[in-house]
């Protein structure tokens, strides 16, 4: 059995901070959950309040941490592009200021520590699918920048602080990643489509519809970080965790109207400023290092998906910022 450690996961009480918790608490280890409850619900971690090797911290990642631990995921990031655009300066602090901070603990402590960067970091891509040696096409000066060069920044510090002060760091490259818990105004498309097809409001496509993505089910993703975290030291990444399969928003639309026998009519808005048109991962080196690939098909995750957010209560939930869709 393997020596149980003291993990500090940042942004625990989100969508995939939420299910990293409570895989960590099931395996027995003392997890720490920091979490500023921006973007995030309580009720996505209320069920391990109780459990003796659970602890909640309410607080931001841009202030000074102090705690004594083993291992550092950091999830801590408004993810939905309506969250992070609220509050463009907060979130490049998040990014920047939140990685100094678990960085400097890390240092401290001797801890390994994971960074959860994105597959924005690849832009508006023109090298497809996107593999980790790709380095992306950024518009510095658009609206997604704010997330997008923050999590670019956030890389260089972990490298530099890996090259520099000698941490033990982790980077892992996030695609699109859906499931349970995921916030039903969180404006991300699939959330959208579900939870307007539920209501048996118009679905909303943005543009023609047949822009690209991959949609990886949340077990995948978690067992993925975690084959990263327990991997050898000599394999640091960044590493591309993600579903290579590849679906326009129209096949996602028609596929989400299947599963819930919805009669919405499809609505098409406006293409937003800097919308990649194609994302879909090389998840090459995830194969050949971590012996990792999704498992679940997109139709069994939208089943499971769907499932859950027949049982929630939207009225318990409210959009974050604004800007929800």
């Amino acid at each position: 059995m393997p020596p149980l450690k003291r993990i500090l996961v940042t942004g625990g009480a989100g969508f995939l901070g939420s299910h990293l918790c409570e895989r960590l608490v099931d395996e027995g280890h003392d997890v720490i959950c920091l979490d500023n409850f921006f973007t995030s619900q309580k009720s996505n971690i209320v069920h391990l309040l109780d459990r003796p090797n659970f602890e909640l911290v309410r607080q931001d990642v841009t202030l000074p941490i102090s705690l004594e631990v083993d291992e550092i995921h950091n999830l801590a990031c408004p993810a939905a592009p309506g969250h992070y655009q609220y509050n463009p300066i907060e979130t490049l602090k998040t990014s920047v200021l939140g990685s100094i901070n678990v960085l400097d603990v890390a240092q401290r402590c001797h801890a390994k520590v994971l960074q959860a960067s994105t597959s924005e970091i690849y832009g508006d891509p023109e090298v497809h699918p996107q593999p980790e040696t790709y380095r992306g096409a950024v518009n510095t000066l658009g609206p997604r920048a704010c997330y997008d060069e923050g999590k670019r920044a956030a890389e260089t510090l972990f490298m530099d602080y890996h090259r520099m002060n000698r941490v033990n760091i982790r980077i892992v490259r996030i695609f699109n990643t859906y499931g349970p818990r995921m916030h039903p105004f969180d404006g991300r498309v699939v959330s959208n489509f579900i939870r307007q097809a539920l209501s048996g409001d118009p679905i909303t496509i943005f543009g023609d519809g047949r822009q690209t993505r991959s949609f990886c089910y949340r077990d995948d993703l978690v067992e993925g970080i975690l084959r990263m975290m327990n991997g050898p030291d000599d394999f640091i990444g960044p590493v591309n965790l993600g579903n290579p399969g590849e679906f326009s928003m129209l096949a996602l639309a028609e596929l989400v109207l299947e599963l819930t026998g919805s009669k919405s009519k499809l609505v098409h808005k406006p293409l937003p400023p800097d919308d990649p048109a194609q994302r879909q991962p090389d998840i090459t080196l995830a194969r050949q290092r971590l012996a990792w690939e999704p498992t679940v098909p997109l139709r069994d995750g939208l089943a499971r998906t769907i499932d859950w957010f027949r049982t929630i209560d939207l009225n318990h939930y409210r959009p974050p910022t604004p800007n929800w869709v």
